[in-house]
């Protein structure tokens, strides 16, 4: 075994199980006489959920992750070379495959786009999400690319790009519409199934507070019947 194979397997886990399958991992290391490997082992950080939940996207969906990265690469190599159209386009790209990939992540937030933005601006944080072992976000504090002001007037949109950037304005509202419609959806079952839960609760707590105050009643009858059987084997003995 090496450090590799086993870091792949704890970064897949959830992050509740990650404790447990590290120490059992170094214990396993050390008993096959890899003392240096189980300090390394001992040594990987728990994820935090956002950390975790990217990690689970390099896994689960390694092609759509794959685009967002290779357009990464395509921003950068357009930035160096100061071409503002190619940027222009490519952060409009960015941006959409973004949104795209956090309707994905099983816990998306602020951390998780920040990861993902890192990750197209800076080659090493592209590596370390692809890996998906990530044990914290990471953030880009650089100059990150961006469309480059041009100084000649702006041309007018002919009538077919309006039309175009309509349809594209369109389908975006139809896929936000369609995310808010699942989450949505998720929601109410989510909710109905803690309602149904918490009366199951409800239930077996009132049938506890029952079983208890049985128990007390017999407890006492107990107690009475041993005073009883007590008084009477005295009565016996005189």
């Amino acid at each position: 075994m090496d450090l590799d194979e086993i870091a792949d397997r704890l970064y897949a886990l959830p992050v509740g199980d990650f404790i447990a399958a590290r120490e059992a991992e170094a214990r396993a290391a050390k008993q096959a006489g890899q003392p240096e490997l189980a300090r390394q082992v001992a040594a990987l950080r728990k994820p935090t959920v956002a950390a975790w939940a990217v990690n689970q996207l390099s896994r689960a969906h390694p092609a759509e992750l794959a685009e967002l990265l290779d357009l990464g690469e395509q921003l950068r190599a357009a930035w160096a070379a100061q071409d503002a159209d190619a940027l222009g386009e490519l952060t409009t790209r960015r941006s959409r495959l973004s949104q795209r990939l956090m309707r994905l992540v099983p816990s998306a937030g602020t951390e998780v786009e920040r990861t993902l933005d890192a990750a197209t601006v800076d080659a090493g944080a592209a590596e370390e999400v692809r890996r998906g072992r990530l044990a914290k976000p990471l953030s880009y504090s650089g100059f990150a690319p961006a469309p480059i002001p041009r100084s000649r007037p702006a041309r007018k949109p002919s009538e077919e790009e309006k039309q175009a950037a309509e349809d594209r304005r369109a389908k975006e509202r139809a896929e936000a519409t369609a995310a808010h419609e699942e989450w949505r959806a998720t929601l109410a079952q989510a909710v109905k199934e803690r309602d149904q839960r918490a009366a199951k609760v409800a239930d077996l707590e009132k049938k506890l507070a029952k079983a208890r105050k049985k128990l007390a009643e017999a407890d006492q009858r107990a107690e009475v019947a041993r005073r009883e059987e007590a008084h009477a084997r005295a009565r016996l003995s005189r």
